[in-house]
């Protein structure tokens, strides 16, 4: 048990200035209100709740300084103190919540329990995460019972995805174990969660993409594209992906009862959460000749499917990373370097800023927030500007890339 030698605390400046010593120590809320810090010879500092209930001491033990903040510990207090009042004991009552959680657990069990009782009550679409778990994190740490595993095993599958490639895999592989380690602390499963240890920044650093590209590559690589023999909706996909500006998300989620034709407008009700406020918003695309034209094929070859591009099972969009493969499988018959189908969207914003279209307008289109002053006052959807930009930027795009050769662009020219 660590000793209290009269060490206390108010502000989280003053909690920053306990240093570690070689035994752990106890220092104390100033307030008195039995909210203590235990700081161990390792440097962790550990939130604990001393009571008493039915005349006995218990301890709770709330969580780790500074993922949970002073203010919230102090919230977690009152709120443990308020049960205390109404006759339940929180340390009874964390047992029991535990929901027949056990310290011998495996991994993989654990994991799936996490799953089923947090992610998928968090978020909308846990598809991502649920294939970091089985993909990525099971195969390496599964099989070992969750207080066995040490900061080596999590870096080895931290760093298993790094080696292939995936930096930014490999940092959401680390945030997801963060906070899968971050409950089990709280479920009292493990005494420290040993991702802390590893610094994000050693995992993966955001470079901000400057690749776009130029109207020669444009040319040179859907020519290639439409002569190879990838399967057509994924060559027409990419193409739409350069024309509309929608996100691959966006194309892949995409439903024919969104589409009117009549109007020439394609809903798309849920868009990517911007990383700023973390919420999604409803976006309307204006239909040029040739998207409609291009759609029309698709609804040909998708019939009675709900989605625009038809998944392997029915009632299905297709995969995650089918334009990705048609993309790459198109540039590796090019001398053209690398991109990404998210730089499609860079390539149309600059060409079309070149082009002196307006900026605002080109930003709906993109479906961007407006920042700043602008942005609180100007609420203008740029309807007009964004139907003649978007005709105007397909009437170039097909001027490009038109070659006799393409049985599509012929068919279209015809047509025309």
């Amino acid at each position: 048990m660590p000793v209290d030698n009269g060490y206390t605390f108010g502000t989280p400046r003053e909690i920053d200035a306990l240093k570690p010593k070689e035994k752990r120590y106890m220092a104390k809320d100033k307030l008195n209100n039995g909210l203590f810090l235990d700081i161990k010879p390792n440097g962790r500092k550990v939130w604990v709740y001393r009571y008493t209930f039915n005349r006995k001491q218990e301890r709770l033990t709330i969580g780790n300084y500074p993922d949970l903040s002073l203010k919230d510990a102090r919230e977690i207090r009152n709120e443990n103190a308020t049960k205390i009042a109404k006759g339940i004991s929180p340390q009874h009552e964390k047992k029991k919540t535990n929901n027949g959680y056990s310290k011998s657990i495996l991994f993989v069990e654990y994991g799936e329990r996490y799953y089923n009782d947090v992610i998928k009550k968090d978020r909308k679409n846990p598809k991502n995460m649920f294939m970091y778990l089985h993909n990525d994190i099971f195969p390496m740490i599964g099989h070992l019972p969750i207080k066995e595993i040490k900061i080596e095993q999590i870096r080895d599958t931290i760093w298993r995805k790094k080696d292939q490639g995936y930096d930014a895999s490999a940092n959401q592989v680390k945030g997801l174990l963060k906070r899968m380690f971050d409950y089990a602390v709280t479920l009292g499963l493990v005494d420290f969660n040993p991702v802390l240890a590893i610094p994000t920044r050693h995992v993966f650093k955001a470079r901000s993409r400057e690749r776009y590209l130029s109207t020669g590559e444009i040319r040179t690589f859907y020519t290639t594209l439409f002569n190879s023999r990838i399967y057509r909706p994924r060559k027409l996909g990419i193409l739409l992906s350069l024309l509309t500006l929608l996100r691959k998300s966006e194309l892949l989620r995409a439903k024919w009862e969104h589409i009117d034709f009549e109007k020439g407008e394609w809903l798309v009700p849920e868009t990517k959460a911007d990383s700023k406020t973390g919420y999604s918003r409803e976006m309307v695309v204006y239909l040029s000749d040739q998207i409609i034209e291009i759609l029309n094929e698709l609804k040909t070859i998708a019939g009675n499917e709900p989605y625009v591009f038809v998944g392997r099972q029915r009632g299905t969009h297709i995969s995650h990373n089918a334009f990705n493969t048609a993309q790459k499988s198109a540039l590796a018959l090019t001398d053209i370097p690398p991109f990404t189908i998210h730089d499609l969207r860079r390539t149309a914003s600059t060409h079309l800023n070149e082009q002196g279209f307006n900026a605002d307008a080109i930003e709906k289109c993109l479906n961007h927030v407006m920042t700043g002053v602008r942005g609180i006052y100007n609420k203008s959807e740029y309807r007009k500007e964004r139907m003649e930009l978007m005709q105007k930027w397909s009437d170039f795009i097909f001027s490009v890339i038109f070659e006799p050769n393409v049985v599509f662009f012929n068919d279209y020219m015809k047509k025309n």
